[in-house]
């Protein structure tokens, strides 16, 4: 009994291939060279956009917004770069959702945030650069992958600047300090290198002491604090007690200054009073004798309760004496 194989190729004697229409193939096949032709040779450039065409790989022109036309079949290719619009690139975080309640990434980025600052003290910066594009073609041609080498530059610069000022520094007074520095230095490298980038601002977002030095580091502000209130009280008593122990001091040295003055001018006035009164006793000797003794009699008798004068030659004098009266007779 014979047995057939699946396959006879007996029944191929028979078989004949199906017709081909070339006619279709070569339509059809025109139709997609065509259609490959249209969209491979005009593309748009947004308003926001700068087009730069490159061909076989070597820059030719930067095209402007709006409809334009290249070369199909991959001969020229566009590269749309954003040069209107503000990009910004995030150091030790990252923005989950942005809006008006803005949600940030769990995930810590402390290779990025981690830095030394001059003091020898830890601390977690975390800071965002917002940057234009002010030259496409060095943007794109004059440094491989510009963007991740902008990244680089920022974290070298981030941390040789904040490596140059202490913690206290960092954390409070000086954030704007090291914002505006970190900006211009930037500034300076991308210019250096032809990077073809603008920096527009640079934000310190958060900066903290790591979590692990957190507790010690918050005893440390604190002794600090309490060290500023006990200074702060220590000369809010020194401008209360001491102004006015000066202005004392001050009121008795002037008192005494001016002590001094009136006495040296009573001094001055009796010593010319004298002079003057020795001139006049000069001129008439027994005149002003007698005269001084008079007005100083009269300064002594003003002085004396009861007075009785009387000539040593007198006799008999009792009856003058009035002992029942308020007083004795004068003569």
């Amino acid at each position: 009994m014979d047995q057939k194989t699946p396959f006879d190729f007996k029944d191929f004697k028979n078989f004949k291939p199906p017709r081909v229409n070339l006619r279709a193939i070569g339509a059809a096949a025109l139709i997609i060279i065509a259609a490959i032709f249209v969209f491979s040779t005009w593309f748009t450039v947004e308003p926001e956009e700068v087009g730069v065409v490159v061909r076989f790989g070597r820059y030719e022109r930067a095209v402007n917004p709006g409809l334009n036309f290249k070369l199909p079949f991959g001969i020229e290719q566009v590269y749309k770069v954003p040069v209107e619009r503000q990009l910004k690139l995030e150091f030790g975080f990252r923005t989950a959702v942005a809006g008006v309640r803005t949600q940030y990434s769990g995930t810590r980025y402390e290779e990025e945030s981690l830095m030394l600052t001059g003091d020898l003290n830890a601390a977690e910066v975390q800071w965002i650069v917002q940057f234009r594009v002010n030259d496409p073609y060095k943007f794109l041609f004059r440094v491989r992958n510009a963007e991740q080498t902008f990244r680089d530059i920022n974290e070298a610069v981030m941390r040789e600047v904040v490596g140059d000022r202490t913690v206290d520094e960092v954390l409070t007074v000086g954030r704007q300090e090291v914002a505006g520095t970190v900006a211009l230095k930037l500034q300076e490298l991308c210019d250096q290198y032809e990077l073809g980038i603008k920096v527009d601002q640079v934000v310190l977002q958060d900066v903290n002491p790591p979590e692990s030095v957190k507790p010690a580091f918050n005893e440390v502000n604190e002794a600090q604090q309490e060290r500023e209130k006990l200074i702060n009280q220590a000369k809010s008593e020194y401008n209360r007690v001491i102004p006015k122990a000066k202005g004392d001091a001050q009121k008795t040295i002037e008192e005494a200054k001016g002590y001094a003055l009136e006495r040296v001018n009573n001094a001055r006035g009796e010593a010319a009073k004298f002079n003057a009164v020795f001139r006049e006793y000069s001129k008439a000797r027994e005149v002003t004798r007698q005269r001084i003794y008079l007005e100083t009699m009269e300064d002594i008798m003003q002085k004396v309760g009861r007075k009785l004068i009387t000539d040593e030659d007198a006799t008999g004098i009792l009856p003058l004496f009035q002992f029942d009266g308020g007083g004795a007779k004068n003569e």
